[in-house]
């Protein structure tokens, strides 16, 4: 059945793909109507190489979904992560016309659309544009500056950027599996909505996901993003170097990784073995689990390090800039043992597992309250809050309608609010989408 209530959240990841049906319930949670997921083939470090298999496994996910829910989907909020996102932090500003008018959402939108012009490399386009703080007419660190007077209005923006083949192949894929695309958003911030609180945002954070095959950074202080980065391994090496290191194939090395594996390795004795099966009729294979904590371990310590790097580069080092709330870890590769303590160790900050059950109904099933499923909470959350934006659009259309009682059958179709840069950007790739046939 078709119920205009409820939104859709897609994750592509690169070992699962999830698609999750929710609405809002009365009390402002996120009722889970539905879940579907589906093994990922044809995606590498989060990025699609393979078109034909991104279809098939969304299609699964999507048939598994409805399936379970009784729903029919039509369009989806989906998270773009990968290797080849970067970010950037840019100045701009704006001189006003008549700074004897108060700023509104129109010099907002201006000074926004000014930073989308920013030459970019060949082949890159800007996917989120986001404000820190403010300057008007000099007067620095204001977070919202809609109603003051001034002339120069300033800003200091985050700007995400990416691949402008890799956000259309994901395009196509949506298109391709008989889906609509209604917004595309970074995962680690969808990962950040999910399981973050507003206090930790505002205290200084760094958010952590590890998935199949990238692990996404998110820093956050004064409640305001500082820093996202994406870096290019995640739990998929760790099973890679288990199956070389043990000379087993890829599907015992991720039930070894998952059932006995650990980030530390003094927590095995010796004498501790794991039997596993030979191949047609060949002899078991003993592997000890000291040894597997400390093939595990060393790829670990690696993606960690690099983490740190990219905090550091943030200046978590600074007074000003510490992350007093320090690290939050999700993500499938989260639940790995004793990471929360190797990465304690590592960085010297306070670390915590985070799971995305603060903002999910509380008869929510408790699988999708787990680690793995935040970036795809996150995005349900986006699609939600997407709705509710486009039903008050909707509302503010009607009244203008019936004020003016002009040109009222060409408004029907236009039924939209005053669009943020980001849903034109979306707009304009799904025109893209829809010439390239």
């Amino acid at each position: 059945m078709e119920n205009a209530n409820y939104s859709v959240g897609l994750d592509i990841g690169t070992t699962k793909i999830v698609a999750i049906i929710g609405k809002e319930n009365e009390y402002g949670k996120i009722e889970v109507l539905g879940i579907g997921r589906s093994k990922s083939l044809g995606v590498h470090r989060g990025v699609v190489n393979n078109i034909t298999q991104t279809i098939r496994s969304i299609q699964q996910a999507i048939e598994q979904a409805e399936e379970n829910s009784g729903l029919k989907i039509g369009s989806v909020v989906v998270g773009i992560a990968g290797q080849h996102i970067r970010s950037l932090q840019h100045s701009d500003y704006i001189t006003r016309a008549n700074s004897e008018e108060v700023i509104n959402e129109d010099d907002l939108e201006n000074l926004c659309n000014q930073v989308y012009k920013l030459v970019m490399l060949p082949g890159e386009e800007i996917i989120h544009v986001l404000p820190q703080e403010y300057k008007v007419d000099g007067q620095a660190e204001i977070k919202q500056p809609i109603g003051m007077y001034g002339g120069r209005l300033e800003a200091n923006f985050h700007v995400v950027v990416g691949q402008v083949s890799s956000i259309k192949n994901i395009g196509r894929c949506i298109k391709s599996a008989g889906l609509d695309l209604a917004n595309i958003t970074l995962e680690p911030l969808a990962s950040c909505d999910a399981v973050l609180s507003q206090e930790e945002k505002e205290a200084g954070v760094a958010l952590i996901d590890i998935g199949g095959g990238t692990t996404d950074l998110a820093i956050f202080k004064d409640g305001i993003i500082r820093h996202t980065a994406v870096i290019p391994f995640g739990g998929n090496v760790i099973t890679e170097d288990i199956k070389e290191g043990c000379s087993i194939i890829e599907k015992q090395a991720e039930l070894l990784k998952i059932k006995f594996g650990s980030a530390w390795p003094g927590e095995n004795r010796d004498n501790e073995i794991v039997s596993i099966p030979g191949l047609r009729g060949r002899e078991p294979k003993e592997i000890t689990l000291k040894n597997l904590s400390k093939i595990i371990h060393a790829r670990v310590v690696e993606i960690v390090e690099q983490v740190y790097v990219e905090i550091k580069n943030y200046g978590h080092d600074e007074q000003k800039k510490k992350l007093i709330a320090g690290i939050v870890l999700t993500g499938g590769g989260s639940q790995l043992n004793h990471l929360k303590q190797l990465v304690e160790y590592i960085t010297g900050m306070d670390t915590r597992i985070g799971y995305p059950n603060e903002h999910l109904a509380g008869d929510s099933d408790e699988e999708i309250a787990s680690p793995l499923y935040a970036t795809a909470v996150g995005l349900l959350m986006n699609a939600v809050e997407n709705k509710g934006r486009q039903e008050m659009g909707l509302e503010e259309e009607k009244e203008l309608v019936l004020e003016t009682q002009e040109e009222i059958s060409s408004e029907m179709g236009g039924t939209r609010h005053r669009k943020s840069v980001f849903e034109k950007w979306s707009e304009k790739l799904k025109d893209f989408l829809d010439n390239a046939e």
